[in-house]
């Protein structure tokens, strides 16, 4: 039997630089309500 969770079931968002959607990563569980992009190139691209 498999232990965890799929990742169909981890929660998602959108990016707020490209659009694309994103889904839970553990490394954010303490700021997933913070996290707004992607990836760290999308992130620095935001002013744009």
């Amino acid at each position: 039997m498999v232990e965890g969770t799929s990742k169909a079931d981890l929660p998602s968002k959108l990016c707020a630089a490209c659009g694309r959607p994103f889904t839970w990563r553990k490394k954010w569980a303490r700021d997933w309500d913070r996290v707004r992009y992607c990836s760290e190139k999308c992130r620095r691209r935001k002013a744009e």
